[in-house]
């Protein structure tokens, strides 16, 4: 099965000091994944942390992990294939009263794009998108 990571995972391992390479083998060990990608949205937000950093050396470190993972992950595009998958997604929340928030649906969009599951650590709006696979880390 392939995932989509969120950022959730990627800013958890960082913290951790997780180095990039383990977290992909644990995935792919424990959860079976054949293929890992990121969402585009996941790179706003992934950035984000860099320029919101308490010092220069935090950003530093922050960049550097992420250059590691940038460069071990591809990240997919937000194309008008998804973009269709992520209004749908949305229209059919709304219709049962759900609000799912816009990065969230734009994330799990991308997953069920490309038939695979989404790795999160909070699962809670994910489990919202009708058909999408949520995997809780």
């Amino acid at each position: 099965m392939g995932i989509v990571l969120d950022s959730s995972v990627l800013v958890s391992a960082e913290r951790e000091k997780l180095p990039v390479s383990v977290l992909l083998d644990r995935l792919q060990k424990e959860h079976s994944v054949s293929e890992i990608i990121l969402s585009a949205v996941s790179v706003v937000e992934l950035e984000h942390g860099i320029y919101r950093a308490r010092s220069g050396e935090q950003a530093a470190s922050r960049r550097s992990y992420l250059d590691t993972v940038f460069d071990a992950i591809p990240v997919e595009a937000l194309t008008r294939e998804i973009g269709s998958t992520v209004a749908q997604a949305d229209a059919e929340a709304r219709k049962r009263g759900l609000v799912i928030p816009f990065a969230d649906l734009l994330i799990g969009g991308t997953a069920l794009h490309f038939g695979f599951g989404l790795a999160r650590r909070n699962v809670r709006h994910f489990r919202m998108i009708v058909g999408l696979t949520v995997i809780s880390l």
